[in-house]
């Protein structure tokens, strides 16, 4: 392991005891430690060497305090994971802090054999997800591009076989839409926009991969994803009630809507469907994606879905009603369907 590490405290007698009780890791470069004395200053650090990996952040600080900073770190990189080492245990801070995305929360005096561990389960789980998102955007391009500096790695037969590879399997699609924003689109400049929509988008990916999910495209200002394996259903709704609490908790102040809170409108539905190769051999441009019925029916869910809602059929709340909350809506028309269906909204 090599590991960079910011410190974040005012006190500098912790700066001295971290130099002290790690200087064999240090010496061996397993570690290595960057020092700030308040937010304003970590966040610098951050923006100068992005190659840190871990922000170890005390909560009581002047200039900008460690609740903020973890606000701001959220904001600006969703990926980096902050543990807090602070005096303040009390339950109000701890509740706080996880709220506002802290990875752990450890109370000083500091343990530092207790420290090491938690930075050692801290960092794998940094590594895990770098190596998921570096997967899925291997992954997207691979799937959008296949062009000649591909196809040398393969021959004719191998490529004309995965063209034709499909597989009927079990799984859990989810449409995230996020409401209201074509308005916003069209009174706010296109750098404003996309920078928006992108902030919204990490958030999103950040729930989806903490469930296992797969991003299986973006549309506009909506995502699909898609769930497989044991308890798929499960969580991808874990993974919806993430994006929206994650969601609902941003803040923008946008010209004539100042403290504006962003709300995702979600259709989820499970069953069986096709995995396969769609696109066109022609243009070389192929999308691994799902189809099928219920994979319709999940985006026809989400269009009757109203903010803040994570809309899911009666058939398939039958199925999660001893382990989800979800209230009954009533019956709906979904497209192409001849007769209407009762939907539910997860609660939590």
């Amino acid at each position: 392991m090599n590991a960079k590490v910011l410190v974040v405290d005012d006190e500098t007698d912790l700066e001295l005891l971290i130099k002290q009780k790690f200087r064999r890791q240090i010496r061996e470069k397993r570690y290595e430690f960057v020092f700030a004395h308040d937010g304003h200053e970590a966040l610098s650090l951050l923006d100068q060497q992005p190659d840190i990996d871990l922000v170890l952040t005390d909560l009581n600080m002047p200039g900008m305090d460690g609740l903020t900073l973890l606000l701001r770190l959220h904001e600006s990189n969703p990926m980096m994971k902050a543990v807090i080492v602070s005096a303040y245990g009390d339950m109000d801070n701890i509740r706080t802090a996880m709220n506002r995305g802290a990875f752990d929360f450890l109370t000083k005096p500091v343990n530092f054999d207790d420290l090491e561990v938690t930075m050692q389960k801290t960092l794998a789980h940094v590594a895990q997800l770098r190596q998921t998102l570096q997967a899925v955007k291997e992954n997207n391009i691979l799937r959008m591009y296949v062009d000649e500096s591909v196809l040398t790695f393969m021959s004719r037969s191998e490529f004309e076989t995965s063209l034709s590879a499909s597989e009927t399997i079990m799984a859990t699609v989810m449409f995230i839409d996020i409401c209201g924003f074509t308005a916003i689109a069209e009174r706010e400049s296109a750098d404003r926009v996309v920078k928006l929509v992108n902030r919204y988008f990490d958030v999103m990916v950040k729930e989806i991969l903490a469930q296992n999910g797969h991003v299986d495209k973006f549309m506009g200002d909506a995502v699909m994803a898609v769930f497989r394996g044991e308890y798929h259903f499960d969580r991808a709704l874990e993974a919806a009630i993430g994006v929206r609490n994650q969601i609902g908790q941003l803040e923008d102040n946008l010209p004539g809507q100042p403290g504006y809170h962003p709300q995702v409108a979600i259709g989820i539905n499970t069953g069986e469907m096709v995995s396969g190769n769609i696109g066109s051999a022609a243009l070389k441009r192929l999308d691994y994606t799902v189809i099928g019925d219920a994979v319709n029916t999940a985006q026809r869910l989400q269009s009757v879905a109203q903010p803040g809602q994570i809309v899911i059929s009666e058939t398939a709340q039958q199925t999660i009603a001893e382990s989800f909350t979800c209230e009954r809506i009533g019956e709906v028309s979904l497209k192409n369907k001849t007769a209407p269906v009762v939907v539910y909204n997860v609660v939590g």
